[in-house]
């Protein structure tokens, strides 16, 4: 136990433990924890730094700890001001329910809710933010002082660039704090942007359960050179709703030093092995890496498949029959936009669609089209958009 305890938390995910790790390695030896993981479903997708999260919350319940998956379904109305230099848009009850149900079937292939003895278990936090009356809200704010609020980074440059900070913020690091006394947990796995957050619930925790909550912080998965992140509310990243083909190009499509970082975060191949991968030829290694965590987010069969189709078409710049999509068309002609405009989902605004044009990334039988009102005969032929969709139209 003590050895899998340390290949844990040295593998490079954690990134703090609060008060200490040696007496988090302690409780962990004594007793059985409740971990949880929070997230508020502002969209519609999780990002692989999000499954970096409940694998580790996994490996915690494999282990034989209590795990709590968190919904911030009430917080994820409020909206969560961590790193937000402008108030978040408030969303609809209906779009937070829609969202929470497209992430419980994203983290289905990660956590196991069906586990006869210790499954992973499911909670959300309106169940209990919104039965709080305002005695009790009020009861909650006096653990505080205003200064000790505005020691957040956020707050404190949104003052200096003279920007507004609403109340219904200013109080959401209590309403997160709060879930931590409503469940009664021991320990909170969080991002480490979520620190002051999580510190909030270890005090109200100790003060109303007098209990002590370890925080541990995990990291954010950025670009080692450039710093940049994945996040679900500004769109970017590489999503669980993506299918294994589009996860696999996406990964292939990562700067080559992010390849050790995917190793490393979501996939538990040893330490020494994952050297040994970055040495190789950044292709191979990206090859290897884009299979790995496909296989573990989407299953080693269409990981598989995903691979072939990617290295038939790239590598071998071979396009299947069965990669493309067949579309039958009534009109005999359209122009550019109204054509790539039908064939894509409504995920793809008319902004995406114009700067695919604008960026060449339009080809109807192997010619680029750069213009938007050319007129296109759809009597049998192939168009790509972007570097993977094929779409074969009659």
């Amino acid at each position: 136990m003590n050895n899998q305890i340390e290949k844990l938390l040295n593998r490079g995910i954690i990134t703090n433990i609060l008060p200490s790790k040696e007496e988090f390695i302690n409780r962990l030896n004594s007793k059985k924890q409740k971990f949880y993981i929070g997230a508020d479903a502002t969209s519609d997708s999780l990002h692989l730094s999000h499954a970096k999260n409940y694998q580790l919350l996994e490996e915690f319940r494999q282990l034989g700890h209590e795990v709590v998956v968190l919904f911030g379904d009430f917080t994820a109305r409020i909206g969560d001001p961590t790193d937000k230099n402008s108030t978040r848009t408030k969303l609809t009850k209906q779009e937070v329910q829609k969202n929470v149900s497209c992430w419980l079937e994203q983290i289905q292939p990660l956590l196991d809710f069906n586990d006869p003895i210790n499954p992973a278990k499911i909670a959300y936090n309106s169940e209990w933010l919104s039965k709080l009356n305002f005695e009790d809200i009020l009861e909650l704010a006096s653990n505080f002082t205003v200064g000790q609020l505005l020691e957040r980074d956020m707050f404190t440059k949104r003052i200096n660039q003279d920007k507004p900070i609403f109340m219904h913020e200013f109080m959401y690091p209590m309403m997160q704090g709060y879930d931590s006394v409503a469940m009664d947990v021991d320990v909170e796995l969080c991002g480490n942007d979520q620190t002051f957050n999580a510190l909030v619930g270890r005090k109200l925790q100790k003060t109303i359960n007098q209990k002590d909550k370890f925080v541990v912080t995990v990291n954010l998965m950025e670009n080692p050179l450039t710093g940049e992140l994945m996040s679900k509310s500004r769109g970017t990243g590489i999503f669980l709703k993506f299918d294994a083909y589009d996860m696999f190009g996406s990964l292939m499509a990562q700067p080559d030093e992010m390849i050790k970082v995917f190793l490393i975060n979501n996939t538990r191949i040893e330490l020494s092995e994952v050297e040994e991968i970055v040495r190789l030829h950044p292709r191979d290694a990206k090859i290897k890496m884009a299979f790995e965590v496909t296989k573990i987010m989407k299953g080693e069969e269409q990981a598989s498949k995903a691979k072939e189709r990617f290295i038939n078409q790239f590598q071998k710049k071979k396009v299947l029959e069965e990669d493309m999509v067949n579309v039958i068309i009534q009109e005999e002609q359209m122009g550019l936009f109204e054509l790539v405009r039908k064939l894509l989902d409504n995920s793809f605004s008319n902004s995406d669609i114009l700067r695919l044009i604008k960026q060449n990334a339009i080809t109807v039988n192997n010619l680029k089209q750069t213009d938007k009102n050319m007129i296109i005969s759809t009597e049998n032929i192939v168009v790509k958009i972007g570097k993977r969709k094929y779409f074969k139209i009659n």
